[in-house]
């Protein structure tokens, strides 16, 4: 429908060895949409308008006349369209371009409804629903391999077919086999440098003492079955391993900062967003605010969409730290971050500040940490 849009221009082209005229055209990237010959002195030829200006600067002794025009140029000549009337029509063509690129059907072909709804909310997630926009061929592959990966086990095959507005999911289920267990020999040793603090051991001998001091690799719970002194056999040491390590962490924080709270004030409204731009629709807006935003309309390739936003209104407060109050916000951060990477088995015993810098508007503070922590890890026996 877009390239019967552009505007063209059919020519008729007289002239010694036409072939080598059209060789030019070409050296110069003119596109030639079709040629016909009459002899090997003529030819008719249909190119893009915008390279009409080129072809006459380059004629040299060729005779050019246009026979017709098509596309845009063709409808403009002929109806005489008013620019009133040419954005009437221009809406109504990206409306029906849109509506042909919106999905109104998914249907998701497999016998077991549990992996039918698994595979709707994961297109869901990625955009593709009803009413939404075609995916391109490129995105719909990045989804099928997104899906897959997603759910390995669960997963074996997946197909995206694309039938006018309808979407055919194809999915077979993964069978599992059960992998026979292993039972290969080895030894629990340490992570990491610490001192222990609690082991336990399901199989295999533990060789360390509690407030040992271990280093990384050093052995904990071994494998090997000893008796006076020979190895008599060799097992898969099952255990975990728990010492006291310790960290040295810098953190920063900023002596100015900016708080916004939310007022109470709430609103639903619609927004056209383009590249990096958004126009609201609405005549009241809040000054601050904070967006939780879902799309209404969205197309694949022009960066144009419709979304609707529920906005919260805030304040915006301004607050300026002092030095001390920055280190002890610091001192929470360290030991915020601390924490993350910690389970439920895991905790900071103790910690301590150890100094800070002032860095233009940053303070930076250094604190040491000692964590109670899983140090398991495994070394095969050879």
């Amino acid at each position: 429908m877009i390239e019967k849009l552009k505007s063209k221009i059919s020519l008729n082209i007289k002239g010694k060895n036409i072939n080598r005229f059209i060789k030019k055209l070409r050296t110069k990237k003119i596109e030639i949409l079709n040629i016909k010959y009459i002899n090997k002195n003529e030819a008719d030829i249909i190119i893009y308008k915008k390279d009409y200006a080129e072809i006459l600067k380059i004629k040299s002794i060729y005779e050019i006349t246009e026979l017709d025009v098509f596309g845009l140029i063709k409808i403009k000549r002929n109806l005489k369209i008013s620019k009133h009337i040419l954005i009437i029509i221009s809406i109504f063509f990206i409306i029906f371009l849109i509506f042909t690129h919106i999905i109104f059907n998914i249907e998701v072909i497999h016998s077991n409804k549990d992996i039918r709804k698994l595979i709707l909310t994961e297109l869901e997630k990625e955009g593709i629903k009803k009413y939404s926009f075609k995916k391109s061929y490129n995105k719909l592959n990045q989804i099928k391999e997104k899906i897959l990966n997603k759910y390995p086990d669960k997963i074996e095959w997946l197909e995206i077919e694309n039938s006018g507005t309808k979407y055919t999911v194809r999915v077979e289920e993964r069978t599992i086999v059960q992998k026979e267990e292993d039972n290969t020999p080895r030894n629990i040793i340490a992570k990491k440098d610490g001192v222990l603090k609690k082991v336990i051991a399901e199989k295999g001998d533990i060789v360390k003492d509690m407030n040992d001091y271990v280093k990384k690799g050093d052995l904990i719970i071994n494998g090997e079955l000893i008796f006076n002194e020979e190895v008599k056999g060799k097992v898969k040491a099952e255990g975990k391993a728990f010492a006291e390590v310790w960290y040295v962490t810098k953190t920063e924080y900023p002596l100015f900062t900016q708080t916004a709270t939310k007022t109470g004030k709430t609103k639903n409204i619609y927004a056209i967003k383009f590249l990096n731009h958004t126009l609201e629709l609405t005549l009241n807006k809040f000054k601050t605010k904070q967006i939780q935003e879902k799309d209404i309309i969205k197309h694949n390739i022009i960066p144009l969409k419709l979304v609707k936003q529920t906005q919260y209104e805030t304040n915006v407060t301004d607050e300026i730290l002092t030095v001390e109050q920055a280190i002890s916000k610091a001192k929470q951060k360290a030991e915020d971050n601390i924490k993350q990477n910690l389970n439920e088995e895991e905790y900071i015993i103790r910690s301590k500040y150890l100094k800070s810098t002032v860095k233009e508007s940053i303070v930076e503070v250094e604190m040491f940490f000692a964590v109670y922590e899983n140090i398991t890890d495994y070394a095969l026996i050879g």
